[in-house]
Formats: structure tokens, C-alpha cells, sequence
């Protein structure tokens, strides 16, 4: 399983993305973002699923993108023109995953900005190969191990907030999802874009180096728990009974 988180604010974009991968009864540590930058254009990709279709995907859309100028000054061409290779490689190698038992299960985020688009944008592309921009409404989206995470982002994000809000939020569902999903762990990979900048700032943090913010957080929840408004269900307890 695999944990990436795109978040779309008004001020930029954040990326957060975990590095384990797991082969069989191996784990490694293995990047699953990739970035592309240069004069008038700067974005990013995340991935989700099988590591051998990414590593295809990003072969066959670097050979297209470096032929294909046209695609760079909009950021919707460049995911048309990487969803083109999801679907190549879907068609080259889906019959023999399916041999295998395997699904092919390519989902990824690209974010970022080219020289003809006003603001920064975030895209998933599912593995068939079609997309949809993720909106202020919704301003975030996991591929990969969703359900643990999601909670801490609906309830805290939306579309004003700072990135560094939204940094914060972030790093409270990666480490939702590493405690709950056995597969997903440090290293964690960060990407951060500020509108307009065509810079992405790249990050690798350690365990060690969320720690502290770690144990902050389940000591605060504790503490939210035992400060809830009680009084009905403190009813539910006979008297004697210490709340």
C-alpha cells in the first residue's frame, strides 16, 4: 500500500508522500514522487501501485514531454499527455498482470503550474487513464491508503488556509496512516509549491524528526477526550460509577 497526499490551497500546493515499498517479503525504501522543473513550468507526480508500472509510465511521459513543447504551457495538456502513457502501459502489460493475478492499479496526483495557467493546479489520473482536477470544495486527495487520514483533513482543511496550515494537517494523516497501515512508514517525502514561484521545495523527513510533533498529538487527543461535553453520557453510567 502506498500513502500520497496532495493538498491544493489558495497560497500553493503541498505533497506528502511515504517511501515504503513492499516486494514480496521484502520492504524497501523507494521514492514514489517525481518532479520536473524548468524556465515557465514546475510540477510533480505521485504515484500509487504497482512500482513496476510507475517506473514505465515515468520512462514513456519523460520521452513524450521532452518531444511534445506544445504540452508546456498549460498544466491540463501535460496530464492528458501522461495519461496517454498510463493507458500505453496499461495496454502493454495489463493482460499479463491479469495472467499473474495482478490488477493494474496505476492512480497518481500530478500538481503544479505552467507558464499559461493563472494559478497552481492538482490533477488524479486513475489507472484507465482519465482525470479530474481536485477543487476548492474537496482541496485535498490520498491515492493509495485513504480511509485513515481522511478524518483529520475534513475536518481541518479548506481552501484559505496557509500552506503551512495545510502542512500541518498533512502530517497529522500521514502519521494517522502509518500507525493504522502496517504499510506505509517513514522516510516521508515533502513537496511544497507556492503559486507562481516555478520552484518546488523538496523535503525528506525521518521518524525521529516527526517525533516530537507524534507524541504532542495522541497526548492532545487524550486530553480533548477527557474535556468532551459529558453530561449525557455520563447518564448512561450508574451513579457509583467514576465518569
Amino acid at each position: 500500500m502506498t500513502f500520497c497526499l496532495g493538498i491544493t490551497v489558495d497560497e500553493g500546493l503541498v505533497g506528502i508522500a511515504d517511501t515504503r515499498v513492499v516486494a514480496g517479503n521484502e520492504c524497501l525504501v523507494a521514492r514514489k514522487t517525481a518532479t520536473y522543473q524548468g524556465p515557465g513550468f514546475s510540477f510533480f507526480v505521485m504515484h500509487s501501485g504497482l512500482r513496476s508500472a510507475r517506473d514505465k509510465i515515468l520512462l514513456y511521459f519523460e520521452e513524450a514531454f521532452a518531444r511534445q513543447s506544445m504540452t508546456r504551457g498549460r498544466l491540463f495538456r501535460v496530464v492528458n499527455l501522461y495519461a496517454q502513457q498510463v493507458r500505453r502501459v496499461s495496454e502493454e502489460d495489463g493482460e499479463a498482470l491479469r495472467g499473474a493475478a495482478l490488477k493494474f492499479n496505476a492512480y497518481s496526483l500530478l500538481g503544479g503550474q505552467m507558464s499559461d495557467d493563472s494559478t497552481h493546479k492538482l490533477y488524479l489520473v486513475y489507472p484507465e487513464g482519465n482525470w479530474v482536477e481536485i477543487g476548492p470544495d474537496t482541496p485535498y486527495q490520498i491515492i493509495g491508503a485513504s480511509g485513515f487520514g481522511k478524518p483529520i483533513l475534513e475536518r481541518s482543511l479548506t481552501p484559505a488556509d496557509s500552506m503551512l496550515y495545510a502542512f500541518k494537517v498533512g502530517i497529522l494523516a500521514f502519521d494517522a496512516t502509518r500507525l493504522c497501515a502496517a504499510d506505509v512508514d517513514f522516510p516521508m517525502d515533502v513537496l511544497l509549491y507556492t503559486r507562481g514561484s516555478f520552484e518546488i521545495v523538496e523535503k525528506r523527513y525521518q521518524k525521529d524528526d516527526l517525533r516530537a510533533i507524534s507524541e504532542w498529538w495522541q497526548e492532545r487527543m487524550r486530553s480533548a477526550v477527557h474535556d468532551l461535553p459529558s453530561q449525557y453520557i455520563e447518564a448512561a453510567f450508574p451513579s457509583c460509577v467514576s465518569p
